[in-house]
Parts: structure tokens; sequence; C-alpha cells
């Protein structure tokens, strides 16, 4: 079972620069797209191997997820069933025979971290409360775009990215919460060291520098570790700052 995340930074760009090939060569059995900009009437897509399921903004252009799958689930829910959260097309959550499958586009806390009240107080907690009544039915892995690099590993400078948006001692918290309540950080299953980003910055040449951050996940929960094969980025793809990332379960 392999599954991508990828936060495409608009999706009809993306599929301009060649999604199509690159799902085509990677041929996932479930792809979770996040900040998609799009709903499904917008885009024709030629993907009749994939059933589909979109979670748009209520504000067009903006935010926004989608999840294809070769493998039909049992059942479908957008967001997390609180209002406040729930306009910006932040959450899918497929339910499988085994597991749950959350693909998820965490808030930013912006510049000036004017949003990260938001954030850290009201999202992070009710998110996390979401996944843990989930794992009451069923064992969970949720997927995306977390908008945080949990450790100073995980971005290329730590000392002064400190007070900025996705490395604040709150945000970083609020990840540590998720680990403390028994979910595993997969890509840290088989890669200790450094040097290893998913986002990297348009300006100064961010990206051929390799100065970026690490903040695109695979999670799951601990029951699901015995099924753990292989957790990756695929630096080299392009058509996004972000680059996917991939998970390979039994």
């Amino acid at each position: 079972m392999k599954l991508i995340s990828w936060n495409v930074n608009g999706i009809r760009a993306v599929i301009k620069y060649g999604f199509l090939e690159f799902l085509s060569n990677h041929d996932p059995d479930i792809i979770c797209l996040q900040e998609t900009r799009a709903d499904s009437d917008q885009i024709e897509l030629n993907l009749l191997q994939y059933h589909q399921y979109w979670n748009p903004a209520e504000k067009k252009g903006y935010s926004g997820t989608v999840i294809f799958t070769k493998i039909k689930p049992i059942q479908v829910n957008n967001g997390i069933g609180i209002k406040k959260h729930d306009q910006e097309g932040r959450v899918i959550t497929l339910e499988f025979q085994d597991y749950f499958l959350i693909t998820v586009y965490t808030p930013n806390a912006q510049r000036k971290l004017l949003r990260l009240g938001y954030r850290t107080k009201e999202w992070d907690v009710d998110f996390l409360a979401y996944l843990k009544k989930l794992e009451r039915e069923k064992p969970v892995i949720f997927c995306g775009d977390l908008n945080v690099a949990h450790k100073e590993i995980d971005l290329a400078n730590p000392k002064t990215n400190k007070n900025n948006a996705g490395f604040t001692k709150e945000e970083r918290t609020g990840f540590e919460n998720l680990i403390n309540a028994e979910f595993i950080d997969t890509f840290r299953e088989f890669e200790k060291k450094g040097g290893h980003y998913t986002w990297w910055s348009n300006f100064s040449n961010a990206r051929q520098r390799n100065i970026g951050w690490r903040i695109d996940y695979f999670c799951i929960s601990s029951l699901l570790r015995n099924r753990l094969i292989k957790s990756y980025i695929l630096p080299q793809v392009m058509g996004s700052d972000h680059c996917p990332i991939v998970m390979v379960l039994e």
C-alpha cells in the first residue's frame, strides 16, 4: 500500500507542470493533496482508476484538500465537525476496513503570528481531540502540511526562525502533543539526520541551496507501527514550493 501526500500550492498549476505524469510514474494507491485552491467542477481529470473526494474552501481559490484513492472507502467525511474550523476545506477523512485516513492542511500562524492563537489554542487542540475520538474505533493515519517544523533538525536555520510562524514554541508544543498522544512521525522512524526538507521559500534560491523546512508529515497510530515499511521524501519532484512525501504500509 503506497500513499503519497503533497501540498501542491494550487492543483491547476501543478497539473500544467506534469502532475498526471507524476501520478503515472509513482502509481500510488492513495494520494492526498493540500492547498488545492479549486473545486472538482473547475478541473477535468481523467483518473478512471481513482475515486475522487474533494473538500474545497468556501472562499474561492483558497486552501482546500482532495484525496484520490484506488480503494473505495467505507465512508467519507469533510471537516472535523466544528463549524469555525470547517469553512476552509482543510480536512478529509476516509474510513477503510483497518484504519481511518485523514488528509489535513493545518492553518498557518501567518506573518506577525496573527493567527497563532487560533492555530495553537483552538485548531491544534480540536484536531488532536478529533484524532483520538476516531482512534477509539480503529487506528488512524494522518498526513499533510502541518505547518510546523517539530525540532531544530527539521529546518535549515533554527536559530534565526525561533519566533517565526512554523517554529514557535507554541506550534512545536502542538506537534509534541501529537507525539505524546502516541502518534508516530513515520519519517523519523527511518531517518535520524538533518538536511531533509519538504518546503522551501521561493526567495534566495532556497531550494537549490536546500535551505528548507520539513513541515509535511505522515503520522500513524502506534498500533500500525508493525505495518510500516517505508517513509521518505521526494525532494527532486518540482511543481510546488512543497515536495511530495511517501509512506508504504504492508
